[in-house]
């Protein structure tokens, strides 16, 4: 399969993903905590089910490592090239009620993610990237092209996460900094704020783990967009134990 086909499997397995994850909201659901203290519902183990099956039945070569299936103790090992699965990011903005959740599905290909699809399904949002070929927005108008921008004179639209909105070394890195506005939001819609032109910045300085940011990173520099961590170095994949450092998503520093 070639990237465009691998593209289209992963965004037609997250919208479908994502009507799983609506239904389970609609009948009701019980929140459990995992081994880290993190909640877990019905809603992310169906939605990585449906995922896992898809992406296991369509493309049996390429490995895909899946957080549920890793929260369970089941490490199946990355090649060369490897799908990450976030099957439902922000679960304590879909267990509070708010419509911040997202699907990701990430393609990495020696380290770097290049192709991934985030799905939005409560607001019917769809997004998805081949790095180097563009990125583009669906909803139910259609499908465009989307393109991170070069921030604006009036100051900098900063995103940030809702559950770290009090940290301090956000606001020690944004000053100086000529910022609009800072507003805080869950999941990593983040990511596709910036990566479609509405927002400047994303700092990030809390936990993640790779299948939180895989598909959404290269979506963002499929539309031109940079994640680097706080040495200036791009964001790897296939790290021991999958967790991140500290990253900064941007948009475009020029015009190029």
């Amino acid at each position: 399969m070639n990237d465009t086909v691998l593209l289209s499997l992963a965004a037609d397995l997250a919208h479908r993903a994502g009507a799983t994850i609506l239904a389970v909201r609609e009948r009701g659901f019980d929140v459990r905590a995992k081994s880290d203290a993190s909640p877990v519902t019905a809603a992310d183990h169906a939605a990585e089910a449906l995922i896992l099956e898809g992406l296991r039945n369509a493309a049996p070569d390429i490995p895909v490592i899946a957080e549920e299936e890793v929260a369970a103790g089941k490490i199946t090992a990355p090649g060369p090239v490897f799908w990450l699965v976030d099957p439902l990011d922000g679960t304590r903005e879909f267990s509070a009620g708010h419509d911040e959740f997202t699907v990701h599905i990430g393609l990495v290909r020696d380290g770097r993610a290049v192709l991934g699809v985030v799905g939005v399904p409560a607001l019917g949002e769809m997004f998805g990237g081949i790095v180097g070929r563009g990125a583009w927005k669906r909803t139910t108008a259609g499908e465009r092209p989307i393109r991170a921008r070069v921030p604006p004179e009036n100051g900098l639209v900063v995103v940030a996460s809702r559950y770290h909105a009090n940290d301090a070394r956000l606001d020690s890195f944004l000053a100086g900094r000529k910022i609009a506005s800072v507003s805080n939001i869950g999941s990593g819609l983040k990511f596709c704020r910036v990566a479609e032109g509405v927002a400047d910045l994303y700092p990030r300085f809390g936990r993640t783990m790779e299948w939180d940011t895989a598909g959404p990173q290269a979506i963002l520099e499929a539309a031109g967009g940079t994640v680097l961590d706080l040495a200036g170095q791009p964001l790897a994949y296939g790290k021991p134990g999958w967790e991140n450092p500290a990253f900064i998503c941007a948009g475009r520093s020029d015009e190029a």
